[in-house]
């Protein structure tokens, strides 16, 4: 008789118990314990705090802003690259009880007039240019459309100066008892999902999701106050504001902005000045460090972790880090905006295969299950189904959008990633696709994750997306976007089929081959493969019309 298999489910057992503290509080509590360490190094401008000093300089921000009238559950906007006053801003929010609503930089006018709407933002605390981005002309452009936006301060201007100056007209002990009306449990943050479709919603976080999620993050790889954490990822999402900034203050070792956005030579540059011994990333920012041509001549010796998050790691790659940036105990998280966002992460002792294979077992004091998504029952393990999450993390909904929260989170809390994964005999995770994007050719269920992994394999391939398309006899059919390697001919269907036949399925072999220069992205980097498939659908039907 054959043993029955566990089921896709596993629970972070920890001897840690979660924090109960308002993210003001266990700031405090670091500073008391290391005043003097470092807290935040802005290698651009050279500007340093210790602990203390950062604290007394968040508490100037919260006085200003509590001078200013900001109530408690006030939204305040910050829309600008990475910089010193984002980090402020985000502790002198939370001290006040204001909600932090993350603008991403790359914002336009448009997008920017949706979240200030959407939000019923009171405060926008913005940069004045970056690159191309003229943030006071965009502000001007629909600011006269949105009667509950009342100031508008500029990072690095008079009116930031103003900001702080006013802050004499409050007391510390106006800031203390304001502090004490707050809860762990009370919303802090809204981070707007980029969205494949349609306008971005807004996750509401508190601060018990946010600062516990930072803080575990931090427990896992083993953060103290000698640990420097250099931070090219942006603050505006939760890799740098969540893994990155709390992760460090809930632990009291010391934040490092190499750059106000990623520049690879700036990141190496400040690892080896600042002695860093931490270094995150998405996978494309490791493989641009280890392509820049002075690769060699940077000292990284002080690095022994980070993180590595966003997508799949190649092994090659996650080789190199390990071994030529001295890494050794770089871990691999995965997670979304909902919650908080980390849900599973390698540990420091896991091997290689570990961190190229899987996203790590569940986090500490939270849930995960794997389930079918056509009945919602928990698939055995090695099977794939969808992805939930339940426990600390989970956000509080999407602002103002019941509707949208009501379709994520269901009765019982469990969050509804929209992630296919399995889990394996050990509790360890691999995403696998999208349930979007999974495409059912003939009655079978067809993973495009799996293809395009095959595909990359091609020597002419160097990016390559499956989508599904409408098919009269299969329902839907396969087809691969594909980017050329530099100098290589275009690849016609036939090539593609001749070179996965024998090794995919026949069902898995596309029937389509595009060649494109790239690939349709949201802001921050999410491919849209509905828009591949609307287009996708044009370019067929035009060719049954020639035929």
């Amino acid at each position: 008789m054959q043993a029955q298999k566990l089921s896709s489910y596993g629970s972070g057992i920890s001897d840690t118990p979660l924090l109960g503290d308002t993210i003001g509080e266990n700031l405090a509590r670091t500073v008391k314990r290391v005043p003097d360490a470092e807290a935040l190094v802005d290698v651009p401008s050279g500007r340093r705090w210790t602990y203390a000093e950062f604290d007394a300089d968040v508490t100037a921000l919260a006085l200003g802003l509590l001078a200013g009238g900001i109530e408690v559950g006030d939204r305040i906007g910050v829309w600008s690259p990475n910089c010193p006053e984002w980090t402020l801003l985000q502790y002198a929010t939370a001290k006040v009880g204001a909600l932090l609503v993350n603008v991403n930089p790359a914002y336009r006018s448009h997008e920017l007039a949706y979240v200030l709407g959407q939000s019923g933002m009171r405060m926008l605390v913005s940069a004045v240019v970056y690159k191309t981005s003229d943030y006071r002309d965009m502000i001007n452009e629909v600011r006269s459309q949105f009667h509950d936006l009342r100031e508008v301060v500029y990072i690095g201007h008079e009116s930031w100066d103003s900001l702080i100056a006013a802050g004499s007209a409050a007391t510390l002990d106006q800031l203390a008892e304001r502090m004490a009306t707050l809860s762990p449990d009370d919303a802090i943050n809204i981070q707007y999902t980029s969205g494949t479709t349609g306008f971005p919603k807004g996750a509401t976080l508190s601060h018990h999701n946010i600062l516990n999620n930072g803080f575990f993050v931090g427990e896992l790889i083993g953060y103290t106050e000698r640990d420097r954490i250099c931070l090219p990822v942006p603050f505006y999402h939760c890799f740098g504001m969540v893994m990155g900034n709390l992760a460090a203050t809930s632990h009291g070792a010391c934040m490092v902005i190499p750059a106000p956005a990623f520049d690879p030579a700036a990141t190496l540059k400040a690892v080896e000045q600042e002695r860093c011994t931490s270094l995150y990333g998405v996978p494309t920012m490791f493989i641009a460090e280890l392509g820049l041509s002075g690769f060699a001549s940077y000292d990284l010796t002080s690095l022994r972790t980070g993180i590595m998050a966003g997508s799949p790691c190649p092994v090659e790659v996650m080789k190199r880090v390990v071994g030529e940036m001295h890494m050794s105990e770089v871990a691999i998280s995965y997670g979304m905006t909902e919650t908080s966002p980390v849900s599973t992460m390698t540990r420091m002792d896991d091997d290689l295969a570990r961190r190229t294979g899987t996203v790590g077992r569940v986090m500490p004091h939270l849930e995960v299950k794997v389930v079918d998504p056509m009945n919602g029952r928990i698939v055995p393990r090695g099977e794939p189904g969808e992805l939930c999450t339940r426990g600390y993390s989970v956000m509080l909904g999407y602002w103002n959008e019941p509707d949208k929260t009501a379709e994520a989170i269901d009765g019982a809390r469990w969050m509804h990633t929209g992630d296919l994964a399995t889990m394996d005999d050990d509790g360890y995770l691999s995403i696998v696709g999208r349930i979007k994007d999974m495409v059912i050719r003939g009655g079978e269920n067809v993973y495009p994750r799996e293809i395009e992994e095959f595909l990359y394999t091609h020597p002419d391939i160097a990016d390559v997306q499956i989508i599904g398309v409408s098919d009269p006899k299969y329902g839907e059919e396969l087809m691969a976007w594909v980017v050329m390697r530099p100098g290589a001919e275009p690849l016609s269907a036939q090539r593609v089929r001749t070179f996965c036949q024998g090794r995919l399925a026949h069902y898995k072999v596309p029937r389509y081959v595009h060649v494109v220069d790239g690939f349709p992205m949201t802001v921050t980097g999410k491919i849209r493969k509905m828009e591949m498939r609307a287009q996708a659908e044009q370019i067929l039907e035009q060719a049954d019309e020639r035929s």
